[in-house]
C-alpha cells in the first residue's frame, strides 16, 4: 500500500483528520477550523485547495446577512481516502507490506 501524497503533507493530514472527526452531513465554519488548526488563513486556504482539487473537501459558500460564511466537509472519496491512508500507515508502522499480511 502507498501513502495518499495528497493527505500525506503534513498540514493536510491534520486538516483531513479534524474533518474526518465531523459526523456525516455536518460542516465546520473555516474560522472554526483555522482556530483548531492554529493554521494561517492563507496556509489553511493553500491545503484546502489541493484537498478540493482532489475531491477530498467540499467547500460551501453562503451568508449570513451581509457576512459570507464559508463551511467545509469532507467528501465520501476524502472519507475512503483518509480511511485508506490510516490503513497502510498502520500497515506500514506494523511492519506489512501492504500486499499480503506479512511481516
Amino acid at each position: 500500500m502507498e501513502l495518499d501524497p495528497v493527505i500525506h503533507a503534513a498540514a493536510r493530514l491534520r486538516m483531513t483528520a479534524t474533518l474526518a472527526r465531523i459526523p456525516v452531513g455536518d460542516r465546520i465554519s473555516f474560522p472554526r477550523l483555522q482556530e483548531l488548526l492554529d493554521m494561517t488563513a492563507g496556509n489553511l486556504s493553500t491545503h484546502l485547495r489541493k484537498l478540493e482539487d482532489a475531491g477530498y473537501v467540499e467547500v460551501y459558500k453562503t451568508h449570513s446577512g451581509r457576512t459570507p460564511v464559508t463551511y467545509l466537509a469532507l467528501t465520501t472519496t476524502g472519507r475512503r481516502a483518509f480511511e485508506d491512508y490510516t490503513q497502510a500507515l498502520t500497515s506500514l508502522l506494523d511492519g506489512q507490506d501492504g500486499q499480503d499480511g506479512q511481516r
